[in-house]
């Protein structure tokens, strides 16, 4: 028994030493571009890389503030703005998208319609389109309307495009759910709306966690609409950080570097905050009781 165990912990050794290398591998990437983001100009652009160096913040006080020419002195930059931007404009959006996808999904798992999965697969389609293909009309619509340059052009942009997202994956938790216990709930003369609200939304909480982060994460990193579509007050960070790359004397990659690890920090502070519903969600319906 004690031989038995001991192979079990040392099976078990073996499969978290293979899990952090490969880890390791998949976080790498994300690790030099924080590391980047604290090496000087000369410590960036080193051949060959640098992996221990002297720490700078010059690159992340960049990010806030840019030496004036003029007067030698520095000048705030508009990052903070920008960050707003894409905090304000992803959250939102997500957020409506999830409470409208979440009611259409309850009533497409709920009460189908005839011809229920012809209605889903038109409403998949919708996100299956490249968005390069319909950015000339919409960019036309936009002019025509006004939007072209506000927050709720933007927002309604992308919650339209995240609904279909919502709508499919929140119905897929609403499947495992045990109809029986709501037609009892029914017949004990609960109303429609305390059936969803108090046995249905609960039990599928995890559902909608997971399918706000996946939303965020998609509408946090998209870069065609916010750059054709936004303005100077409602710019986003992908924008900001394109016209970075431009500079006079080359790509500054730690000033980038910089932009970007503060750009991780809200979809790693979210994932973080909601793991442990956003595991529940990604494995819900796969382990039969």
């Amino acid at each position: 028994m004690a031989a038995r165990q001991h192979e079990i912990g040392k099976a078990g050794w073996g499969y978290t030493a293979v899990t952090a290398v490969i880890s390791l591998i998949y976080f790498f990437p994300v690790l030099w571009i924080i590391l980047t983001a604290f090496k000087t100009r000369t410590d960036a652009l080193a051949i060959p890389p640098k992996l221990f160096f002297t720490p700078t913040l010059e690159n992340f006080k960049g990010v806030f503030f840019r030496q004036s020419i003029a007067g030698g002195g520095s000048q705030e930059t508009e990052f903070l703005l920008y960050f707003f931007n894409s905090i304000f404009i992803a959250g939102t959006s997500v957020l409506l998208a999830l409470i409208v996808g979440t009611l259409a999904a309850y009533a497409f798992s709920r009460h189908p319609l005839k011809g229920n999965d012809t209605y889903l697969f038109i409403i998949l389609t919708t996100r299956m389109m490249p968005p390069i293909v319909v950015i000339i009309p919409i960019f036309l619509m936009f002019r025509l309307t006004g939007l072209a340059g506000s927050y709720w052009g933007i927002i309604l942009l992308y919650t339209a495009f995240n609904i279909p997202f919502s709508v499919w994956l929140v119905k897929s938790f609403f499947d495992e759910l045990n109809p029986e216990i709501e037609d009892a709930a029914r017949m004990d003369g609960a109303a429609e709306g305390r059936v969803f609200f108090g046995m249905c939304l609960p039990q599928v909480l995890a559902g909608l966690a997971a399918t706000f982060v996946f939303g965020l994460i998609l509408t946090w990193n998209e870069f065609l609409f916010a750059l054709l579509l936004t303005g100077v007050d409602t710019r986003t960070v992908p924008v900001a950080m394109a016209r970075t790359l431009g500079g006079e004397v080359g790509v500054d990659y730690g000033l980038l570097a910089a932009i970007v690890t503060l750009f991780l920090i809200p979809i790693f502070f979210v994932t973080f905050l909601l793991q442990n519903q956003l595991l529940r969600g990604v494995t819900f319906g796969t382990v039969k009781k």
